[in-house]
């Protein structure tokens, strides 16, 4: 009986223990897996964690490139003396002559050395080191040159910005047309363009009186990054003497050339220049003479004008350079081709203006070279030549033919032109 009693007992027991670990089992097996996804959870978390320290650090990087970008450079400026070059400035900066070379080629290529004058400012920038990593200096007032030497040697130039400008002035003469002009806040550039302006039809020295009034209207830019004033044409000019009123309006006419015309279209200027430069003596005149270096006796077909070299030459009148370069005797020479059967010759020059070449149009006054003693030459002076239908004449005999005259649609044109240069000359004027 004990026995049997045993036996279900176990038989009993049996199906709880099955039950038991099963339970267990799966118990076990749920935890395991709640585990896993939480150590899952864990590493993916890590992980996210491991990127985005890895993106801060990459958008790290940029930043700290950017910081070194902008390196700050200590500028020096260096003030160009008497009797500098740009090799001797850079010599003076511990340039080895090999680097020497190399930036003195650069820049030749965009740009003639020779041209920066004394007085002029080289800016040179250096690191925290004392290197020179970069030099800066003025083509001209509107661009900068600027060369830098970091790895290698870049030019860039630089165009400066601008705004542009038109000022009214006007005022009483007391004086002297110059000195009352600088009062009355005119600059010194425009006055000079007055006095040619009117050269023609006045004599400044006996003209000019007391309460004579001057009356202009002009161009003028503002360099905006070095404030530099830059003063361009005359506009409108306007001079009353005794009540009598001489005005002349800026125009560009049919054939490209601007020029000054009056109300009725009548040019101001004479068609060709008996003395083409400023403050010069004649030194030869026209004519046979005794040839200084051949010492025969020879025909002298211009007139020649002593001048230091360098003095600056002006076109004789509007035209087309018609010849430029060197022609036997005379040295560098430039011949104009001009209107009605005129040209003009100029011999022995230095140099040439750059802009200067075969077929450039060219305005009555403009600079066209220099004055040298080039060819068969004893010293510096210009010989001047007018030549009319291939026949040498004496300049300082020559009657000036008179300018030219608008007529047709290039007069009506005017017209409309020069109401409108008035009518903005009043609105600046008393605005």
């Amino acid at each position: 009986m004990f026995r049997i009693l045993r036996y279900l007992i176990l038989i009993s027991l049996i199906p709880s223990g099955y039950y038991l670990f099963i339970s267990e089992y799966f118990n076990l097996s749920e935890k395991k897996f709640l585990e896993r996804e939480v150590l899952k959870n864990e590493i993916v978390e890590d992980k996210k964690e491991i990127i985005q320290e890895k993106k801060e650090e990459e958008v790290a990087i940029p930043n700290i490139k950017k910081s070194i970008d902008k390196v700050q450079y200590v500028e020096k400026k260096i003030k160009i003396l008497q009797g500098d070059t740009f090799v001797s400035i850079l010599e003076s900066l511990n340039f080895e002559q090999e680097n020497i070379y190399e930036i003195i080629s650069e820049i030749e290529n965009f740009f003639d050395l020779k041209k920066i004058k004394t007085g002029e400012i080289i800016s040179v920038f250096e690191n925290s080191f004392g290197e020179i990593k970069k030099i800066e200096f003025f083509k001209n007032s509107e661009t900068i040159i600027s060369v830098n030497l970091d790895k290698e040697i870049n030019l860039n130039i630089r165009e400066l910005s601008k705004d542009s400008y038109i000022e009214s002035k006007e005022y009483t003469i007391t004086e002297a047309l110059f000195s009352d002009g600088i009062k009355n806040g005119v600059s010194p550039d425009i006055l000079v363009k007055i006095i040619s302006l009117f050269s023609f039809d006045l004599d400044f020295q006996r003209d000019i009186r007391v309460n004579t009034v001057v009356s202009i209207s002009y161009e003028f830019d503002e360099i905006i990054e070095t404030g530099k004033l830059e003063y361009n044409d005359i506009k409108y000019a306007s001079i009353i003497i005794d009540g009598k009123q001489l005005e002349y309006f800026k125009f560009m006419t049919d054939d490209g050339y601007i020029d000054y015309f009056n109300r009725e279209g009548k040019n101001v200027k004479k068609s060709i220049l008996k003395t083409p430069l400023d403050g010069a003596r004649i030194s030869s005149n026209f004519g046979m003479r005794k040839h200084p270096i051949s010492g025969f006796n020879k025909m002298h077909k211009g007139v020649d004008f002593a001048a230091p070299t360098g003095t600056p030459i002006y076109a004789g009148g509007n035209g087309i350079v018609e010849y430029v370069g060197r022609n036997g005797g005379y040295g560098k020479y430039i011949r104009i081709r001009h209107n009605n059967g005129y040209k003009t010759a100029y011999a022995h020059l230095s140099n040439y203006k750059k802009s200067i070449s075969k077929g450039v149009r060219v305005n009555q006054g403009e600079v066209i070279g220099y004055v040298g003693s080039t060819g068969n030459s004893t010293g510096p002076h210009l010989h001047y030549e007018i030549i009319y239908q291939n026949k040498h004449i004496n300049p300082l005999k020559l009657k000036l033919p008179s300018g030219k005259i608008l007529q047709g649609k290039e007069l009506e044109r005017f017209k409309e032109e020069y109401k409108i240069i008035y009518a903005d000359h009043l609105s600046v004027l008393y605005e």
